[in-house]
Formats: structure tokens, sequence, C-alpha cells
């Protein structure tokens, strides 16, 4: 039961450190917490959904279509909000307000066209088969899903570190004014890692019905918490700590529904509070050194 455990959890943390990472890029970015950040995930969740139900897609061709269908959703709410934020006293705090009234109206137009009701996509999508691997099985859709976020990820570490824009990108994030005195477009580049972050966020939504059984329009809100849990455990405004968070939060999970199944809704919050205690700048975060 450990092995099967800890390699579910694997596999379920790298899906995790997937969902959290458009979170942590525009965090990293902007210094914005998008608290609707879940609601985006809900989102392409039901994208994937009706996709299959309605046309008969598969959830591979309907991460294509997420990818560029949120992308322009992306652009098209960095122009009239975001600029506005940057330029207030207290950009941090408002964009908190901002961002949760996104929230609830996002969840409150998902109530209106699909209902409350639970919905998910069957385990089946991606074959009949299982994963065999140290004596035990695993659902083919899980090993799927994960290797798509693994993919993903890794085509994000390409884009930060090889790409022109990344470059941009992480000078933006070391210091945003030095970023601009160097004559970088700095409202560029926020702008596209904006829209990718909520792309990346809709494309982990078309997967999550896979990974946690089924979703509905109140699910953001938790999907939220776990990625704000994840971004912290791992380092706050480095996208590559939501990949260590994800692990962490993953395997820890699967541990507590395997041994403590009572406490494993507490694991986020439980996680969340053991790194603010003992490391606030997260996992992969520097020290702060104090004169």
């Amino acid at each position: 039961m450990f092995a099967y455990s800890l390699i579910s959890g694997i596999l379920f943390g790298i899906f995790f450190g997937f969902m959290a990472l458009g979170l942590n890029l525009i965090f990293g970015v902007m210094e914005m917490v998008n608290l609707a950040h879940g609601d985006f995930v809900v989102l392409g969740g039901y994208v994937g959904i009706t996709a299959l139900n309605s046309w008969h897609i598969n959830p591979l061709v309907s991460l294509i279509f997420a990818l560029l269908l949120f992308f322009v959703v992306g652009l098209g709410l960095f122009f009239p909000l975001v600029p506005r934020l940057s330029h207030s006293r207290d950009p941090e705090m408002l964009s908190l307000i901002l961002f949760f009234g996104l929230s609830q109206v996002l969840e409150a137009l998902m109530e209106i066209k699909f209902g409350v009701n639970p919905e998910s996509l069957p385990l089946s999508v991606f074959g009949n088969s299982s994963w065999h691997f140290l004596g035990q099985s695993y659902q083919i859709s899980w090993v799927v899903s994960a290797l798509i976020s693994l993919l993903m990820i890794l085509l994000t570490y390409v884009f930060l570190y090889y790409t022109p824009m990344g470059r941009a990108v992480r000078a933006v994030m070391g210091n945003r004014e030095e970023a601009r005195a160097t004559g970088l477009p700095v409202k560029r580049t926020s702008a596209i890692i904006f829209a990718i972050g909520i792309a990346l966020a809709a494309m982990s939504g078309v997967l999550s019905p896979l990974m946690i059984g089924s979703i509905d329009p109140t699910s953001g809100l938790g999907l939220t918490t776990i990625a704000f849990a994840i971004v912290v455990i791992g380092s706050l405004g480095n996208p590559l700590g939501s990949v260590l968070g994800g692990l962490v939060y993953g395997i820890s999970l699967m541990l507590m529904q395997t041994y403590l199944s009572s406490w494993s809704v507490l694991v986020p919050y439980l996680l969340l509070l053991i790194i603010v205690l003992v490391r606030p700048s997260g996992l992969l975060g520097k020290g702060v050194r104090h004169v």
C-alpha cells in the first residue's frame, strides 16, 4: 500500500503542480494572486466535458482548444483590468478584491449555464487498460494526465529559459523596475504571461475530472486553495517551485488517504501552515538576510 500511495502521489503531484503553474507565473510577474484561478480550472473542465458529450471530441484535442480559447480570454481580461490595478495605491489588496469578485461572477455564470450537479469524464476516455508497476495497477487516465502535465511543465521550462520572451519574463520577475529601465516591454510581457497563466489553468482543468473525480461550479474555491498552498510550498514567484510543491502535496494527500482518510481534506491547510512556520519563503525560496 505504501508503494501504491507513493506512485499515485507522484502522478497526482505532477498534475497538481501543473494546475498551480499558471497561478505562480502570474504572481511571479505581477505579484497579484489570482483568486479566480480555480474557476478557470473548472471552466477548462467544462470545455473538456462539453466537447466530449456534445461533439465526441477527445480531451487531447480539447486541450489545444482550451489553450487557444483561454489565451484570448486572458488577453481580453488583462488590458481593461490589470494596468489600472498596477497604477493604484495598493495593487495587491485591490487585486485580491477584484479577482475574488471575478471568481464569484464566473461561479454564478457556470451555475446558470451548467447547473449545480457534479459532472465528470469517463475514466475510460484514454482506454480501458491499466498501467502495472511494482505489482500494482493504476488508472491509465491518471498516467496519461500526469504525462501531459509533465510535458506542459517541460515546455514552460523551455519557454522561460531558452526563448527571448522567457528571458524577458524572468527579468521582470527579478526586478520589474530594472527591467523597465533597460527597455523591456514590461506591459506586453505581463499581458502575455497573464494570458498564458489563464490558458494553463484551463488546460489543467480539461484533465481535472479525471484526477479529482468530478467538478461543479463551486469547485473553484477549493482548487484555488490547493493551488495557492502548492505555490507557497514550492515558492511564490518561482514557477518551477510549483512542481516541487505539487509533488509534496500529491504524495502527502495519497498517504493521508491511505492511512488516515478522514484527515485527508486537511492536507493543503496543514502543509501551508507548516511551510509558513518553518520556511516562509518556500522550499525553493531564497532566505532573507537581516542586517
